[in-house]
């Protein structure tokens, strides 16, 4: 997760920033994190989520499992919380290669044929260069693990809320680069920048000026169908707008 140090007051009439040299305070992180795994657990418990085998097996009865709760309760939990030692760019460009690469990149892929695939892989409990081995997996036993991958229908592998909302993040950018006086970046050139214009672009409709009842922000058509038709678009956010055709 990403926070800015700040935020836009509810009025817009001013920037409000962190105290200096000040983000979270680490001991209230603490006791929150305690009590949302605790309740977590609770609910989890009750729920019937939870199986406990062997010397752990008393803890299925409900008391059993409260009092070992209410024994964690007063313990301090520690969070660990500082500055970044190279600053925030360099955690942006770490994170990064994290949450935009896929399950495995074409160079660990050595070889493949119709029953098996090889790839490099990296053996952590080796220290030096022996950590760096091959391993070769059949064709289904492959395509499995690169499957859990994959997020299943609706999921997003990076969501933004508040400021970075997808339907008034241009909005929000704008009016706290105007509070913090922050010069906006240059605008990308070329027609890379803009995208290809596919033929189903072209012809859309105008955009109707009709505001979202749920976050405010201008809606689009992006699709006209027929009553009866499936369409071709399904939409995984919460605000999107569909036009039905009923003629």
């Amino acid at each position: 997760m990403i926070v800015p140090g700040g935020g836009i007051a509810l009025d817009g009439s001013r920037w409000i920033a962190k105290r200096p040299r000040f983000f979270l305070p680490v001991r209230v992180l603490s006791k929150l994190f305690r009590r949302l795994m605790l309740e977590s657990l609770a609910a989890a418990h009750a729920a019937g989520k939870l199986a406990f085998f062997g010397a752990h097996a008393p803890l299925a009865n409900a008391k059993a499992f409260a009092a070992m709760l209410a024994r964690l309760r007063p313990k301090r939990w520690f969070v660990y919380a500082k500055r970044p030692f190279a600053g925030p760019r360099a955690v942006l460009a770490y994170l990064s290669r994290y949450t935009h690469r896929v399950a495995i990149s074409n160079r660990r892929l050595i070889a493949a044929d119709d029953n098996t695939v090889t790839f490099k892989v990296k053996d952590y409990r080796i220290d030096g260069p022996g950590r760096y081995k091959t391993m070769t997996l059949d064709a289904h036993e492959f395509i499995r693990r690169f499957l859990i991958h994959l997020l299943p229908s609706g999921f997003h592998r990076i969501r933004h809320y508040g400021l970075l909302a997808g339907g008034a993040k241009a909005d929000n950018l704008a009016r706290a680069r105007k509070l913090l006086n922050v010069a906006p970046p240059p605008p990308e050139t070329g027609d890379a920048a803009a995208g290809p214009v596919t033929e189903d672009a072209a012809s859309d409709p105008a955009t109707p000026d009709k505001s979202c009842p749920c976050c405010g922000s201008v809606m689009r058509i992006i699709e006209v169908f027929k009553a009866g038709e499936v369409p071709r678009h399904r939409p995984t956010v919460r605000c999107a707008a569909v036009r039905i055709d009923t003629s």
